[in-house]
């Protein structure tokens, strides 16, 4: 079976897109964002195409692409747009498949409907990437609750800025969850330094496992 990672985070902000791309261009695998909201500056998309190196037709385009920086919910409505939470249907691919969402898990994509509900649809295991600064504990332990109480598979944590041991910890022990690795913030951020940072601090069999729990 192709691998699958669905990459997500605790809040917005918190560097899943640059995780994502240092991921997709590690396992060789094809990229998809499904909704980009805020199109005034660069989009996830091509902030990936830049950093990972990947060719055209490996970063997906995006099902919907709203123009307000907000909830999708709210940039759909704002751009006069219904999102069909139907129409996120994993690509076909025979390359590793890397999807980022949008915002945390329970940003909602419809007045009805949350990411986290077609994060379950898709029955793929989630790379949950959070902050080291104050306030990841928390938000990392209810993101980690929030998924296993819908039986969605996690493959583990990825910590994104400068070292903090102890929340790293409490988090792994409470949340009984495997640490994948940390990605330190980057100055400058290219996409050959991404890729050199990525391979000293993660181990790519961790991402290509077939199993999950």
């Amino acid at each position: 079976m192709t691998t699958r990672i669905i990459v997500t985070g605790t809040d917005t902000g918190v560097g899943k897109t640059v995780f994502a791309a240092a991921l997709a261009d590690a396992l060789g695998a094809v990229y998809w964002k499904p909704i980009q909201a805020g199109l005034l500056e660069e989009t996830d998309r091509q902030a990936v195409q830049r950093l990972s190196g990947l060719s055209e037709e490996r970063v997906l385009p995006e099902v919907y692409r709203l123009k307000t920086p907000a909830s999708p919910h709210l940039a759909a409505e704002i751009d006069g747009i219904i999102i069909d939470p139907g129409a996120l249907v994993l690509p076909n691919t025979d390359r590793p498949l890397v999807v980022e969402g949008a915002g945390g898990l329970l940003v909602p994509l419809t007045r009805e409907v949350a990411y986290i509900d077609v994060i379950r649809r898709w029955q793929a295991p989630v790379a949950l990437c959070a902050r080291t600064t104050l306030g990841t504990i928390n938000h990392s332990l209810l993101s980690i609750e929030a998924l296993r109480t819908r039986g969605i598979a996690l493959l583990g944590i990825v910590f994104i800025g400068d070292e903090n041991a102890e929340s790293e910890r409490i988090i792994m022990e409470m949340g009984h969850a495997r640490r994948l690795g940390r990605l330190p913030h980057l100055a400058p951020l290219t996409g050959d330094v991404l890729r050199a940072t990525f391979a000293r601090h993660f181990d790519i069999g961790d991402f290509r496992e077939e199993s999950t729990g």
